[in-house]
């Protein structure tokens, strides 16, 4: 819809520059005007000009190609480039012949109520788009009419200095005329730079004031940003790219990082709605990472797998052990490489001097087919289980007891409940004793699975 609203604007401002380009020409050339005749050279180039505009801004609104990725919005800043030059040229040219007016004898101008009659259609044509492009450029972000409501803007100065000039003639100054000249030359000599300053920096990529600074202070309240590495602002017609790089915790997980990418461009485009926001973002070490996070990032960063990590302090030294799940099928070779890759990448996080011990544990990948054993040799499992828990103590409703076979042996599977208060470690060790003095009894087990869970009161019945 503000396609359509762009091109319209465009459309009757062709329609207007031409109607007043033909009064002017035609008021100018009966008066003798100078300064009317410019503004009529004026108004014809605004003509071009808008002509140009028109066709930019459909060519601008074609989407993103191969070889356009950030797509064709600076189409509209190279047509207000163009402008900017026919402005130029037409001021020098209009102070020129003001000049040399100056200097020549004082020449007749017939200033009738014809000519002034133009003059006011042209101030209130020119008023009436300027305000209706200015509001259309604002709303729409585009170059091209902004540059358009300039132009017009420049014509209604110019045509009130023309027609200041007409009155002073009137008056007996003659001159005044090229007075007015004079002054319309400057006036588009000034919109005519504000213009080119205004495209270059559009073309030239300059960051929109105040931006990148207003970003950076509300991005740098998220959660989970822990620094703002750069922002990087530039136009393109309507729209602005923001390139954003930010550090995370390295510690932070795939989905985390995610959360907080997605809240930076939420966070942008809150602030200024025509950003197209494109996030970065870089893994940073805090000071307050323990050393059991540095070491499961490490070894997750090596696709290791790894379990029971025991950090001790030996002194001054450092101590780590931790158990290394290795696929069962490969050479000790083999995998006591990859062991001593890690062990060095630890090394080189925590010094030279740390003491790194890893127990290779197999890991069977393979998918096994297994079967479920018969009710028997179920019940009697989860009655080692029952007999078992109640000489620890602290194990409580063995339940959901599941036996299967497969070609290692027979696998366990089962939950059980303690009271909700205790800690995992003390409940980790509880689980650990049942499973060797059940292994001891029924070596045949290849595996056991525990499931705990908090005692709820009815207990469920233990089978």
């Amino acid at each position: 819809m503000s396609q359509e609203i762009k091109e319209q604007a465009a459309f009757w401002s062709i329609i207007a520059s031409a109607s007043l380009t033909i009064g002017k020409l035609a008021a100018g050339l009966m008066s003798g005007s100078l300064a009317l005749i410019s503004e009529a050279g004026h108004a014809l180039l605004d003509t071009g000009a808008t002509i140009l505009t028109y066709f930019a801004i459909k060519a601008a609104d074609k989407p993103a190609d191969d070889e356009h990725h950030f797509g064709h919005g600076k189409i509209e800043a190279m047509a207000a480039l163009i402008e900017t030059s026919l402005l130029m040229g037409l001021a020098g040219v209009v102070a020129y012949e003001g000049v040399q007016r100056l200097l020549a004898p004082a020449p007749h101008i017939e200033a009738s109520p014809w000519v002034f009659g133009v003059l006011l259609v042209s101030i209130i044509v020119d008023l009436t788009r300027w305000r209706q492009l200015s509001r259309i450029a604002k709303e729409t972000r585009s170059d091209a009419l902004a540059a358009d409501a300039l132009h017009f803007s420049s014509d209604l100065v110019s045509s009130i200095l023309v027609m200041l000039g007409l009155v002073a003639t009137l008056y007996g100054y003659p001159q005044g005329d090229a007075v007015a000249a004079l002054g319309v030359s400057l006036f588009i000599a000034i919109a005519g730079y504000e213009l080119g300053r205004r495209t270059i920096d559009t073309l030239t990529d300059a960051a929109p004031s105040g931006v990148s600074q207003s970003l950076h202070e509300v991005l740098g309240e998220i959660a989970g940003v822990v620094k703002i590495d750069h922002i990087r602002v530039r136009p393109a017609g309507a729209q602005t790219f923001a390139e954003v790089g930010i550090g995370v915790a390295r510690t932070a997980s795939l989905d985390r990082v995610a959360l907080i990418k997605e809240s930076v461009i939420k966070s942008a485009t809150t602030l200024f709605p025509e950003l197209i926001v494109t996030v970065t973002t870089y893994p940073l070490a805090l000071d307050k990472e323990t050393v059991l996070e540095r070491v499961l990032l490490i070894a997750a960063k090596r696709r290791v797998p790894v379990h029971h990590v025991t950090v001790q302090t030996i002194g001054e030294q450092l101590s780590i052990s931790l158990d290394l799940e290795i696929d069962a099928r490969m050479s000790l070779g083999a995998a006591h490489g990859i062991a001593s890759k890690l062990e060095a990448a630890l090394r080189t996080e925590f010094g030279d001097a740390t003491e790194v011990d890893t127990h290779i544990e197999p890991l069977t990948v393979s998918h096994l087919s297994g079967a479920d054993c018969d009710e028997p040799t179920r019940a009697a499992m989860a009655a080692l289980l029952m007999s078992q828990a109640t000489l620890i103590g602290q194990i409580e409703d063995i339940h959901n007891v599941r036996v299967r076979h497969n070609e290692h042996g027979l696998m366990v599977n089962y939950h059980c409940r303690f009271d909700p208060a205790l800690d995992v470690a003390t409940v980790h060790t509880a689980i650990d004793r049942l499973e060797q003095d059940v292994r001891q009894q029924r070596p045949d087990i290849a595996r056991i699975v525990s499931h705990t869970e908090p005692l709820r009161s009815p207990a469920k019945s233990p089978i």
